[in-house]
């Protein structure tokens, strides 16, 4: 992400979402922030259109990730029933 993102001049997290809006029309991603500053990185972006080699590029990097470790700690998966 932090490649592509200084290529564009953006931020690794502009370009996550970016990536986001890019995946599906329904997809609406809702970062949380209390902090102005943010709210106004994360609207930039909208104006961010990844190309289809820049797409190819993450999603590339996305699936070399192994993900470890349960989604909940032990006392929150009990409380969905996990």
């Amino acid at each position: 992400l932090r490649e592509v993102a200084t290529a564009r001049d953006a931020t690794p997290a502009q370009i996550a979402l970016a990536w986001l809006l890019s995946r599906k029309p329904w997809i609406a991603p809702i970062p949380g922030t209390t902090k102005l500053h943010r709210l106004e990185e994360n609207l930039g972006a909208v104006g961010i259109t990844l190309t289809a080699e820049e797409l190819h590029r993450i999603d590339d990097a996305l699936s070399r990730l192994r993900v470890h470790g349960d989604r909940y700690p032990p006392a929150l998966a009990a409380r969905v029933g996990r």
